[in-house]
């Protein structure tokens, strides 16, 4: 048995991270990739020491970072009829672009920031700030932002429960619970931000 465990413990090293690596950043592009469900996976291997815990949230940072960015610029380039073109070859649908199109043209920056928790967003977060002109520089800090507050969240859940087995079972049956108040919790959010920045913007017309 012990060599069952060294021999996944091993794979785990060699092969985790890459992967984790690969599927946010896919993810990112538009492709129908399950990322967030990676990340949780391998934080809860960190959490058994076969993982070091800090290692997975910089991959994860820096894979969904990089992804955004390359969706960002190809979405600059190329602009929406290309996406909707080619983009149906990998799930892009028109109706799925057009709901995350006007996300971003009424809230702008606000989605970027919490775009990783939906995975609508998340997938064509990137492609459709650069499409719809957003510039690079706002782009980048709402999304760095954006990164981190999704990936510590998820990295430092999956990581805690992970070391409380006991735990796992209620967590199985009350995730879509912990999922709907995490889903509250950012709309919360957006609706204050959005809420601000009109208030922000009547002043300044004032």
């Amino acid at each position: 048995m012990s060599h069952v465990h060294e021999y996944f413990s091993i794979f785990s090293q060699d092969f985790a991270l890459p992967t984790l690596f690969l599927a946010l950043f896919l993810e990112t592009l538009g492709l129908p990739i399950p990322g967030e469900t990676v990340l949780i996976s391998s934080a809860a291997i960190a959490s058994q020491g076969d993982l070091n815990i800090f290692l997975v949230v910089i991959v994860s940072v820096a894979a969904s970072m990089a992804g955004d960015n390359v969706a960002y610029f190809i979405g600059r380039r190329f602009g929406r009829k290309v996406i909707l073109t080619y983009g149906t070859k990998i799930g892009i649908t028109q109706e799925r672009y057009e709901k995350a199109e006007q996300a971003t043209e009424r809230f702008g920056a606000y989605v970027v920031v919490v775009a990783r928790f939906f995975i609508l967003l998340r997938q064509l977060n990137g492609l459709v700030a650069g499409a719809t002109g957003m510039p690079w520089q706002t782009f980048v800090l709402a999304n760095a932002i954006g990164s981190l507050l999704w990936v510590s969240f998820w990295t430092t859940l999956a990581y805690k429960l992970g070391q409380n087995v006991s735990l796992l079972p209620w967590v199985t049956h009350h995730l879509a619970m912990v999922a709907s108040i995490a889903v509250v919790m950012t709309l919360l959010l957006m609706a204050v931000l959005f809420v601000r920045a009109r208030h922000v913007g009547r002043d300044k017309s004032v």
